[in-house]
């Protein structure tokens, strides 16, 4: 019996093999230089004008210390963790076509190109933080993506089934790029606004709409459901033809409510971003957020459905003993 959603009824081939173990890699690095990085980043935090200017000049020397630290820190996770966005990228410019990594790929280059000349001027605001967030979150998702892809893959579950999924799959990948096109444009205009009043404030604008603007739990929607359903089935053979069609109709509604679930929360936190509420390692958290709930949403289907004919049956003798 499958114990995960992401349970496998075949072997992975060795070059799936091979790509999962440079996954874990790039995703391990992403995380522990996070957690470095996000520690670096305190001394920025905690710095205020009210304090002695002896220990407000400790704590710049500290902050500039720790900036380079960070610097290098990232460097590995931008060039190494994140090489497959660059290869999405290439990949997207060849064929003309708008994919995730797109919004990705700007979020990472607005964050860290002036994070880098912050720190080797010596002055200004610097991101690096919110960089690595943003690319661990991003590769967990992308990770939990694959894996649900792959259980999909290893399953065949006939003409009923392959029906289900290529409409689903289909439907998510039309709204996220409805949802990159138009959350990039909008950044980029409500960025120049700041940039025309507030010009201090507008890149720290832009980061946080351009990493909300990441559809990760609209890409997650579709592939962890049908993992969920190819679980259920490959766990429960012994399901009738009713309990099928009641986890297929189960399927398409707790995709749709992911998918559009997700969208509605960007939608929602999109204004506080732009109204610089939300500051770009927070916007990070929020997509993490979203593309955690999409997987527990999804994880309700690992279930064998109740049989709809003997629940009717059990209704109407219930009914008669009661009369």
């Amino acid at each position: 019996m499958a114990k995960s959603i992401f349970a496998l009824n075949r072997p992975l081939t060795p070059a799936e093999m091979s790509g999962r173990r440079r996954s874990l890699v790039r995703l391990g690095l992403a995380w522990l230089a996070m957690m470095q990085v996000m520690m670096f980043a305190l001394p920025g935090y905690l710095r205020v004008e009210a304090g002695p200017n002896d220990s407000l000049e400790v704590l710049d020397w500290a902050i500039f210390l720790m900036n380079w630290a960070s610097l290098a820190l990232t460097v590995p996770v931008v060039l190494y963790a994140a090489w497959p966005v660059w290869q999405g990228v290439g990949l997207a410019y060849s064929e003309r076509r708008v994919t995730m990594d797109i919004p990705v790929a700007t979020s990472i280059v607005a964050a860290f190109i002036p994070s880098a000349f912050a720190t080797i001027l010596g002055h200004g605001e610097v991101y690096y933080d919110s960089v690595t967030m943003f690319v661990a979150f991003l590769l967990t998702a992308r990770y939990f993506e694959t894996r649900a892809r792959q259980s999909v893959q290893a399953t065949q579950g006939g003409a009923q089934l392959d029906a289900l999924c290529q409409p689903l799959i289909v439907q998510s990948d039309r709204v996220a790029t409805v949802f990159i096109l138009v959350q990039l444009a909008v950044a980029f205009l409500i960025a120049s606004y700041w940039w025309l009043t507030q010009p201090e404030h507008a890149l720290s604008v832009l980061v946080a709409l351009l990493v909300m603007s990441c559809p990760c739990a609209l890409a997650l929607a579709a592939p962890m459901s049908l993992a969920a359903t190819h679980a259920s089935l490959a766990a429960y053979p012994e399901m009738n033809d009713a309990q099928r069609d009641v986890l297929f109709a189960r399927t398409r509604r707790v995709t749709l409510q992911n998918l559009y679930g997700a969208l509605i929360w960007h939608v929602l936190t999109m204004p506080l971003a732009a109204v610089g509420w939300v500051t770009p390692w927070l916007a990070a958290l929020l997509m993490f957020v979203s593309s955690t709930a999409v997987v527990i949403n999804a994880w309700r289907l690992y279930a064998i459905p109740a049989d709809p004919g003997r629940s009717a049956h059990a209704a109407t003798f219930q009914a008669r003993a009661q009369s």
